[in-house]
């Protein structure tokens, strides 16, 4: 199973910028699929998380400005990121729950990343 993100890049504070993960490989479904972020120096933290049953949710620091979407038919998730702050600059990693056939655990494999800059 691999996940694949597009779309980082820069952008002034106050602009938007919405990030793509696509699982591909042998996937039988997937229980939830989302996104972490680590900043030069700082620990990996969650940006939040859309389960297959259409709940969402976010870390305290994203409400409000962050919206997850799921595709549960192709296998996609959207970060869809306004009023975006210097602080949020980061490599935005995706993360997914995936049940493959011929494994009683789900796996839970990482996007390469993407890197997104907010700077004037």
């Amino acid at each position: 199973v691999q996940l694949v993100e597009s779309g980082g890049g820069l952008v002034q504070p106050g602009g938007s910028l919405t990030l793509t993960c696509a699982a591909s490989g042998s996937i039988l479904s997937i229980n939830l699929m989302g996104w972490y972020r680590q900043a030069p120096g700082e620990q990996r933290e969650l940006v939040g998380f859309s389960f297959s049953n259409g709940r969402v949710t976010y870390a305290d620091s994203v409400k409000g400005r962050f919206t997850i979407s799921m595709d549960n038919a192709k296998n996609t998730v959207t970060l869809q990121m306004n009023n975006l702050k210097p602080e949020d600059t980061a490599v935005y990693y995706c993360n997914a729950d995936v049940i493959v056939p011929g494994r009683l655990n789900s796996l839970r494999p990482w996007g390469q990343g993407t890197q997104v800059t907010v700077s004037s």
